[in-house]
């Protein structure tokens, strides 16, 4: 039994290193493409293209393998990936994992509201405090696959709280975002975005 233990443990570990084993260096080379729209290091300057730059790797892997294979849809990616294998992505999100985020700023008057939601959550509707999954800073968890938050354009927030709303997006484990943001008004939605912008 515990030799079986052991194989068990040991086949873990080589999973995790064969997904963790993206080269930064190179996939500098292979993100060409991405650049247009999320710029050369990954901090887009347009709105709706989320910032890749500092994203967690393991979270950022799971999204682009999860959109080559269809299981997450996003329209301005289609095709982009196709012919890219397993190490070409880890490669890539090796490659932006390492950039440092531009952080942004918060509205003003969405600041209290945000920062109330993100820190406390929403008592009222069982909304739980951000912090306890994308942590203080929105720096995430790496570990647990959680991304950052912090410094993402406030539209792209915005359009991935109602698109795990509405069930469009629907790639959250355990659906916990979907849960989440089914409890969310547009406003309330509107106020954290703007926060998580200007967070750091």
């Amino acid at each position: 039994m515990n030799k079986l233990l052991i194989a068990i443990l040991a086949s873990v570990s080589i999973i995790s290193v064969a997904h963790a084993a993206g080269d930064a260096a190179a996939g500098q080379s292979k993100t060409a493409v991405c650049g247009a729209c999320h710029a050369p290091d990954g901090n887009s300057a347009v709105g709706n293209f989320p910032k890749l730059a500092g994203q967690n790797e393991r979270y950022l892997l799971k999204q682009l393998q999860e959109i080559k294979s269809g299981s997450r849809t996003v329209v301005e990616m289609t095709g982009l990936l196709t012919n890219l294998n397993d190490q070409d992505l880890a490669d890539i999100a090796a490659y932006f994992s390492s950039k440092n985020i531009q952080i942004g700023a918060a509205k003003a008057d969405l600041v209290e509201a945000g920062e109330k939601i993100y820190r406390a959550g929403v008592a009222s509707k069982g909304i739980a405090a951000c912090t306890a999954c994308h942590g203080v800073q929105g720096k995430g968890i790496a570990s647990a696959g959680y991304p950052q938050l912090g410094g993402q354009h406030a539209q792209y927030v915005e359009t991935q709280l109602k698109n795990f709303r509405t069930g469009v997006r629907n790639n959250d484990p355990q659906a916990m975002m979907s849960t989440i943001a089914a409890k969310l008004s547009d406003k309330e939605i509107q106020a954290v975005a703007s926060y998580i912008q200007g967070l750091n």
